[in-house]
């Protein structure tokens, strides 16, 4: 049985968010109008930025989908991969996941990243296929024994008794990827978003934001500054 909880005040508790420091800066410049004129390059150079400034891990992104009825959903995983001449982006999951059942259902998604050390937002959102059997496996034998580990441990999302049966399937998974190191569980799956929409937003302390849009158009694409 629980124990009771005191009440929750509300309003003490918005006013210590509020008064939390937001976009305090220094935050490096950007200039829309010397912008590639793809995205793909400007997603780079913001990614070297936060690499070389020490950002905390800036590879993790939000991916956002929904299901065939439209209820959305979002949650936060690893970029496995980036195509900057085509602005498209691998990640990986379980296709048993809520997120795989949602891509199968309605292959439409969206990632999105933000530093608040840069006060930058960037957001991609395209079509997601799924990649093939050698790409999904070399993602998959590329990562730590822990990490593959992972893979093998349960089904993601599923309803679990308690700790003491996952500690029994983590040691069963570990067992398996030392016996076999060449094994990739069958239902890994590895998905590739090609962005039809890009838009990077810049943050300034004084709340002069800048937001930059740009949008497949035939081979090419539009550029378009846009309200912050």
């Amino acid at each position: 049985m629980g124990g009771t909880t005191d009440p929750v005040d509300d309003e003490a508790l918005l006013a210590r968010l509020r008064a939390a420091p937001v976009l305090a800066g220094p935050l490096p410049p950007f200039d829309p109008d010397r912008a590639p004129d793809t995205p793909g390059p400007l997603f780079a150079d913001w990614l070297d930025r936060a690499l070389d400034d020490g950002v905390p891990e800036p590879g993790v992104v939000t991916l956002s989908t929904a299901g065939a009825d439209g209820t959305p959903g979002a949650r936060v995983l690893m970029l496995r991969g980036i195509d900057t001449a085509d602005c498209a982006f691998r990640f990986a999951s379980d296709s048993r996941s809520p997120k795989g059942s949602d891509l199968a259902a309605n292959p439409q998604a969206a990632l999105t990243w933000y530093w608040p050390a840069h006060g930058r937002q960037i957001r991609m959102a395209g079509p997601v296929d799924v990649l093939g059997e050698e790409p999904t496996r070399q993602d998959f034998l590329h990562r730590r024994d822990t990490s593959r580990a992972a893979g093998f441990t349960g089904v993601m999302s599923a309803p679990m008794s308690g700790p003491d049966e996952y500690e029994r399937a983590h040691r069963s998974a570990r067992r398996l990827v030392a016996d076999e190191p060449g094994r990739v569980p069958a239902t890994h799956t590895l998905y590739r978003l090609r962005a039809h929409e890009a838009e990077f937003w810049q943050a300034d302390p004084a709340r002069f934001h800048l937001r930059l849009r740009y949008r497949r158009a035939g081979h090419g694409w539009n550029r378009t500054l846009l309200w912050p």
